[in-house]
């Protein structure tokens, strides 16, 4: 144990689940001679170490047990069965509200978390205006923290968390609720904690950060540990078990042929924007489409880095007349960042059909910035010299760009840097 800041031992969760309350209260009151609940296992026999020194980043899908697991870590909840050991001061930022009381000013929140640390009113004295200016929510560290915005509300936790001297740091999602400049400002603070040795266990679903700053990651999936590894290998595992190609630990290989060979939709994979711009004259349709990863799997998230495949099957209903596919990015403010489209790729396809079905597969490598992006696709195309739209979907998924290195802009160069001492 010396090396061991976590040690998660066979830990399960279980609840009962009742049908109506009034077997809930017969069960307690022991009444029922027969079970009248089901078992639900957040978490079945889960084992896991925490290296002193490391960061620890924990994945899954809503309901995998990603927050129970960390609540049990923190003494929230007790496991049903197996053991968890910490070695050293436990710092959490769990789920907005854990552990601050509504009706007490963020002053008062403040020496209530200390004491509950174990720190003296003098020792919270002297971290206080560090928390203060971490904070920097101003005079409202005055009111009542029923009156703080999401925002200013996460500003505050997490500097009381990190300004208490923690040997482990314990995060969950509510990092997501701070603004962009917050959360640059908490990532960097997440470097100096690294450098300086501390523990950080780190759930989230930005992938970019977990790849980014995590040595190690484990994947949860419907309560089990599905694996463990690099954060390249477990974001990998991620993606396919999000497309329904990773169960119980067995990874399928189904790739886009052998998707279409079992008559599915490439377009069943993805979530469609529910806000979907569609329009066109009809004369041809988007029918299926699909972003495809560098190991053939559908997916909504690419690394950056990598080679990658857009795909966009349209059926015509009509003549046309050289037709041009095209597909376009843009950020989440509506900028369109890049695209291509046949006709500057020069592939001339010449005259469609009635009846026929085309497919046109962009193939690329993956440099924008990590983040989120909007995905349009296109069939449109020159009747009678006038521009034509057939079919355009606009909107129609967002797609993630995860990244371990960021540079200015919307794209990465891909630079390769060299620095040479010469004399004089």
């Amino acid at each position: 144990m010396e090396n061991i800041a976590i040690k998660v031992d066979r830990v399960s969760k279980v609840y009962r689940l009742y049908d109506k309350p009034t077997d809930r209260i017969r069960d307690a009151l022991g009444f029922s001679k027969k079970k009248r609940y089901k078992e639900h296992y957040a978490l079945n026999n889960v084992s896991f170490d925490v290296k002193k020194g490391e960061s620890i980043g924990i994945i899954g899908t809503n309901g995998s047990g990603k927050s129970t697991i960390l609540k049990i870590i923190t003494g929230v909840l007790n496991p049903t069965e197996g053991e968890v050991t910490v070695d050293g001061r436990i710092s959490a930022l769990l789920e907005l509200g854990a552990g601050f009381n509504m009706e007490y000013t963020g002053i008062e929140n403040i020496y209530l978390n200390g004491t509950m640390s174990g720190f003296t009113k003098e020792e919270v004295d002297a971290r206080m205006q560090d928390i203060l200016d971490f904070a920097d929510i101003g005079d409202f560290v005055h009111q009542p923290c029923k009156t703080y915005s999401s925002g200013m509300f996460v500003r505050l936790a997490f500097a009381v968390a990190i300004n208490i001297d923690p040997e482990i740091l314990i995060v969950d999602e509510a990092l997501s609720v701070g603004d962009v400049f917050f959360q640059a400002k908490c990532y960097k603070k997440f470097e100096e904690f690294k450098k300086m040795g501390k523990t950080i266990l780190f759930v989230s679903h930005d992938l970019s950060s977990i790849s980014k700053y995590c040595d190690r990651v484990v994947l949860l999936n419907k309560g089990d540990k599905l694996a463990e590894g690099s954060p390249k290998e477990m974001i990998s595992l991620y993606k396919k078990l999000l497309v329904g190609q990773a169960d119980g630990g067995k990874i399928k290989t189904v790739g886009v042929e052998a998707s279409d060979q079992q008559n599915t939709l490439w377009k069943s994979n993805y979530t469609i924007n529910p806000a979907l711009d569609e329009y066109g004259n009809g004369a041809a349709n988007i029918i299926d489409f699909a972003v495809i990863d560098e190991e053939g799997n559908c997916t909504s998230s690419i690394i950056k880095g990598t080679r990658f495949q857009i795909k966009s099957k349209v059926h015509f209903n009509e003549t046309v007349q050289n037709p041009i596919f095209t597909f376009t990015f843009k950020n989440i403010k509506g900028t369109a960042i890049t695209g291509s489209n046949t006709m500057i790729e020069k592939v001339d396809i010449g005259t469609a059909s009635p009846g026929e079905t085309y497919v046109a597969t962009f193939e690329q490598d993956m440099y924008l910035q990590g983040g989120e992006y909007l995905l349009s696709i296109s069939c449109t195309g020159y009747a009678g010299g006038d521009f034509t739209v057939y079919h355009r979907l606009y909107d129609v998924i967002s797609v993630t760009v995860i990244s371990d290195k960021d540079t200015v802009g919307f794209y990465d160069m891909n630079s390769e840097t060299t620095i040479d001492k010469v004399e004089g």
